[in-house]
């Protein structure tokens, strides 16, 4: 599938540079120049931005603060596109101050081309997750959000539209998944848009538990039913009446315990533990598995006339490894949650973190990325999320961008400052020669101030007597 065309704007008093940069990234992307954006042009900036590049670098030796301005200016905004910083190599506190102030990441001058690709189509991806995130925040359910459930991969679209379906139709729903996929999330989805909302929503889990505290549990218990039972006691069954119950776990269900509850299913009523007399329920069994219960079926494991009264309709949540385009707009739902639970000032991540969030396979799904994310937001010290925030599980074997690339042959190719440096230096070089030396013309031919067109000498080392021909 061909990526789309990304708009970058660079704010910069070296439109050269820009230039030489616009067509360095090539297809896939367009970008455009602004100077010296005042506040009406830098509005024009915002609207048609996907991200901004700041170029930070001092014009001025004496004034080096003065480039900043270009971030607070876009951070005065406040839903502005994603800002990357371009700074010198060597000015370490220029590149935490602009980070501190609002961009979201920073890349040294010259950039390598292959990283500041991935760095714009990574902060343009994650600005995107948060900006759907504002929209559904305002919106109860537009297509892309169920109740609690957040998903604008393929897969969960096509869940949202059948739960948005069955709900309202007073059936026993099967939802299936592996752990932590959100599967009592999607069970009290269905109960709140279904007939049933104004009853309760109860809950249980079938996992690990002996067969008499589940029958006790589901069921309840007369007084005197046993030794300790003191009182009466309403089981969950008898409580979710006129509602729903959410029988999480459904798969462990001990087979003794099958027959009662498939009677609740097809007569409506049971009895609880020591007492003879019948009580009349009127419940929907919402039910969910991490097991095949068809292979428990083949097993003897559980019965088949249960199996299909609870599997009237399956709903599926797919492991988030099958759905990996959520993962920005899960992460970014958890950092703002954890950071405003914890009154943290955590607002972003590094680009580390993304490519590990990316990297990883996620064994434990949502359940696994929202305690990671937890975590990592205690433990941060400033604005942004660090890779040394991270579990080491996740931290391992993180793909760092290469300056260089290896060539089909083997042969380094040469990377992007390379290539820009000899770009620079070649028509800086050949400006010189056709004005004279004169420094004063040549800054007005490349468009530049003259102590800009002074520091370009000095950093490209470029000599009075270099006469010969231009490489």
């Amino acid at each position: 599938m061909e990526k789309p065309l990304l708009q970058v704007s660079f704010l910069s008093h070296d439109n050269l540079l820009g230039e030489v940069i616009g067509r360095a990234l090539g297809e896939g992307f367009v970008l455009r120049c602004f100077s010296n954006p005042l506040l009406a042009q830098m509005q024009e900036v915002l609207t048609w931005s996907d991200v901004i590049i700041a170029d930070l670098r001092p014009t001025n030796p004496e004034n080096d603060g003065e480039p900043l301005g270009f971030v607070d200016q876009i951070n005065r905004v406040p839903v502005h596109p994603p800002i990357v910083a371009l700074c010198d190599c060597e000015d370490r506190a220029h590149i935490l101050a602009a980070i501190e102030r609002g961009a979201n990441d920073s890349i040294t001058n010259p950039p390598d081309i292959l990283e500041l690709r991935l760095l714009l189509r990574r902060a343009h991806r994650f600005f995107a997750a948060e900006r759907e995130l504002r929209r559904l925040r305002t919106e109860q359910n537009h297509g892309k959000k169920l109740h609690d459930l957040l998903g604008t991969s393929p897969p969960m679209q096509e869940l949202f539209n059948l739960a948005g379906r069955i709900a309202p139709c007073d059936v026993n729903v099967l939802i299936t998944g592996e752990t932590g996929t959100g599967k009592e999330l999607l069970a009290r989805a269905i109960h709140q848009m279904g007939s049933r909302t104004g009853g309760p929503l109860v809950a249980f889990s079938c996992a690990n538990l002996p067969e008499t505290l589940v029958e006790d549990e589901l069921f309840g218990h007369e007084k005197g039913a046993f030794t300790g039972a003191f009182l009466n006691r309403q089981g969950r069954v008898e409580a979710a009446n006129h509602g729903s119950l959410f029988l999480d776990e459904v798969g462990d269900l001990p087979l003794g315990l099958q027959p009662k509850l498939l009677r609740v299913l097809q007569e409506r009523n049971f009895e609880r533990l020591g007492s003879n007399r019948t009580i009349n329920v009127d419940v929907r069994i919402i039910s969910a598995t991490n097991h095949n219960l068809g292979d428990l079926v083949k097993e003897g494991k559980f019965r088949e006339d249960l199996y299909y009264r609870l599997n009237v309709v399956e709903l599926h949540l797919p492991p988030l490894r099958e759905r990996s385009d959520d993962i920005p707009l899960l992460a970014h739902h958890f950092l703002q949650k954890s950071a405003q639970h914890f009154r943290k000032p955590v607002r972003r991540f590094s680009r580390t973190v993304l490519s590990a969030l990316e990297q990883h396979n996620w064994p434990g799904n949502v359940r696994e990325l929202e305690n990671i994310i937890q975590r990592a937001v205690v433990l941060s010290e400033g604005s942004s999320i660090e890779l040394s925030n991270l579990p080491v599980a996740l931290r391992t074997g993180v793909q760092e961008p290469v300056a260089g690339v290896e060539s089909l042959s083997g042969g380094r190719v040469s990377s992007y400052d390379e290539e820009m440096k000899r770009f620079k230096r070649n028509l800086v070089v050949r400006t010189l020669r056709e004005c004279g030396w004169r420094k004063a013309e040549s800054a007005r031919a490349l468009g530049v101030a003259r102590g800009y067109l002074h520091r370009l000498i000095n950093q490209l080392d470029i000599q009075e007597e270099e006469l010969g021909p231009v490489m």
